[in-house]
Formats: C-alpha cells, structure tokens, sequence
C-alpha cells in the first residue's frame, strides 16, 4: 500500500512539475506578446506577475507522524524550489489528521514556524466538535492555525479557486 502511495505521489508531483513548466512556457510566449504591443505605444499589464502562480492544498487525515513530516516536507519543498512569493500553500487537517495542528503534536514547533512563514494551516471545526464531544474539551490548537467549518469543504473551495491537490 505504502508503494502505491509513494507512487501516486510521485505522479502527482511529475505533473505539478510538468504543468508549471507549461505555464512558465506560456508566461514566456505572453511576455514576448507584451514587448511587441510595447514597440506599437502600449504598456503590457504586469499585475499577473505580482500575483503567487502556483497553489496548492495538502491534506492530511492521518495521525501517522511520518505521512505528516512529509506533507511539511512537501510545502517547505515548494517553497524553496518557487519561492515564497511564487507559491501559496495551504494544509487542511481533519480526522485523525487534525493532531498535526495541535500542541500535543510531535511537529508543533515547525508547524508554527511555518505559519510564520506563509503557509496557511486549517483544522477542521467538524473534526474538533467531535473530539469535544468525546473529551469534553476542544483540542487546542497551535498559534497561527485557523479554524474552518469542514475540512473536506475547504479543500473543495480551494480546489475550486484553482488550486493544485494532494495528498500525501
């Protein structure tokens, strides 16, 4: 299971890969345009170059602390390969995935750097009703974690706005 995993990850990223690299080939061809309309008096529009190219949302439903390091790994990776200003990232937690976000979590102190460091971490608020419901208490959760009303709903919305999936 743990290769067919490792390797839909993989085909997942070839494509993000080759899918950028499509982009990067059309942002060329689009600034090529702009020059020649410069030559004719007209000025190109540059306020797609400030916005961030690539988006993804990460899902993490599970409490296994090696699948957890490496959706970290994953957006760390991401932003380094695009920089922090290329890339907009975002991790939903729900379920048993939902630990990741909280303090009694074994990357609590990366998770809050990274927060501090333009990824957006969401936990799931479905999940956390549960888990009052059976504790009798909310989970806490880290600094700089938001709260969203479902989890599998904000992967769905972000999907939406266009934004890369996976899983890991």
């Amino acid at each position: 299971m743990r290769n067919i995993i490792k390797h839909i990850t993989v085909v997942l990223f070839v494509t993000l890969f080759m899918v950028s690299n499509v982009s990067a080939e059309q942002d060329n061809s689009t600034k090529q345009e702009n020059n020649t309309e410069q030559d004719n008096g007209t000025k190109p529009d540059n306020s797609a170059e400030q916005d961030n190219s690539h988006k993804l949302v990460i899902q993490v439903s599970t409490d296994d602390p090696r699948t957890q390091k490496i959706a970290l790994n994953n957006a760390v990776n991401l932003q380094k390969l695009y920089g922090m200003d290329n890339v907009k990232i975002e991790i939903v937690a729900y379920g048993p995935g939902l630990g990741l976000l909280t303090k009694k979590s074994g990357q609590a102190s990366r998770v809050e750097s990274l927060a501090t460091q333009d990824i957006t971490f969401s936990a799931c608020k479905n999940t956390m009703n549960k888990v009052e419901k059976k504790t009798g208490k909310l989970p806490a959760l880290l600094e700089g974690v938001q709260t969203v009303n479902a989890g599998v709903a904000r992967i769905m919305e972000l999907q939406e706005q266009g934004y890369a999936y996976i899983r890991p």
